[in-house]
């Protein structure tokens, strides 16, 4: 029971970054994903520096945390950066698929990283996981289903997904026990740095004046609660639970999107995916319980 708080956090992050799909999809075209991406990064990093600077001890762990944030929030970016760039040429529908590789390419890489295993039960778990979300995302249609195909934002998004495993797994490996709140400023820090080497580098403009008021309200969106609340929950639960465990609630995220377009734009959701939301649920239940990743105390 020690640990349900850390699922309850983990399913919240999950509601978080689904919400993020829908205010990309508004943010994406209008600016670079570059200069978006920095912006995101320079936000959530402004509200944590009071914060930082006040305690000594946070201060001084700014040091340690550093090199190993650069690692970190590499990969961070990298998927933010994807993300957007693939929302110019393809659909959340198929950002939405793709995104449901993430719990078993995690799992894959645990096997190197962490000496995991994965039993036929358990591929046949994640097999039925990404059936109950594209059973959502596709609406039942089967027809639609195979109709899907790939398109170099498609493509992007993978490389993004990828490099989203990536950060997961080398949090679980770079961290050396220190203050939570010093590593998630240090990898947003880090991560605006790294925007701001491509820009220049590639001379890119920063254009943030043609972001209007509802933008703005998007992008405050993703920059404190997907970039700043986020990236801290999902840290934290990573450390406790292991990132098999946080990244298998990735299968909930299509039926959270359903519902949140359901709340915000009025959307009627369609009884026809409710199988595969039950799909998903199952799967999500299945690899909390048969995932044995001993957490970090």
């Amino acid at each position: 029971m020690g640990h349900v708080k850390y699922h309850l956090l983990a399913i919240l992050v999950t509601l978080l970054v689904a919400g993020s799909f829908i205010s990309s999809k508004k943010l994406a075209g209008v600016i670079n994903p570059f200069s978006l991406t920095l912006l995101r990064f320079l936000i959530a990093s402004l509200v944590l520096l009071p914060i930082v600077l006040l305690k000594s001890k946070y201060r001084h762990g700014i040091v340690s945390a550093f090199p190993r944030s650069l690692i970190m929030s590499l990969f961070f970016s990298i998927f933010f950066i994807c993300m957007f760039e693939a929302l110019k040429t393809t659909t959340a529908l198929n950002t939405g698929t793709l995104y449901t590789l993430v719990p078993l390419l995690t799992a894959i890489c645990s096997i190197f990283a962490f000496k995991e295993k994965i039993t036929k039960k358990m591929l046949l778990v994640y097999f039925i996981g990404s059936c109950g979300t594209c059973w959502v995302i596709f609406g039942g249609d089967i027809e639609a289903l195979l109709a899907f195909s790939l398109n170099w934002g498609d493509a992007l998004f993978l490389a993004g997904c990828i490099s989203m495993v990536f950060f997961s797994i080398s949090l679980k490996l770079l961290y050396r026990g220190d203050e939570l709140l010093v590593i998630v400023f240090c990898t947003l820090l880090c991560g605006a740095g790294w925007m701001l080497l491509a820009l220049l580098i590639l001379d890119q403009p920063l254009n943030w004046g043609l972001l209007d008021v509802d933008l703005w309200l998007h992008m405050g969106y993703l920059s404190i609660f997907t970039t700043l609340a986020s990236t801290f929950i999902i840290q934290k639960t990573t450390l406790v639970l292991g990132p098999v465990k946080v990244m298998a609630y990735i299968y909930l995220s299509p039926a959270f999107v359903a519902f949140i377009m359901l709340f915000i734009e009025g959307k009627s959701i369609d009884y026809i995916i409710f199988p595969g939301m039950f799909l998903s649920l199952i799967a999500t239940m299945v690899l909390q319980l048969q995932d044995r990743h001993k957490a970090i105390h």
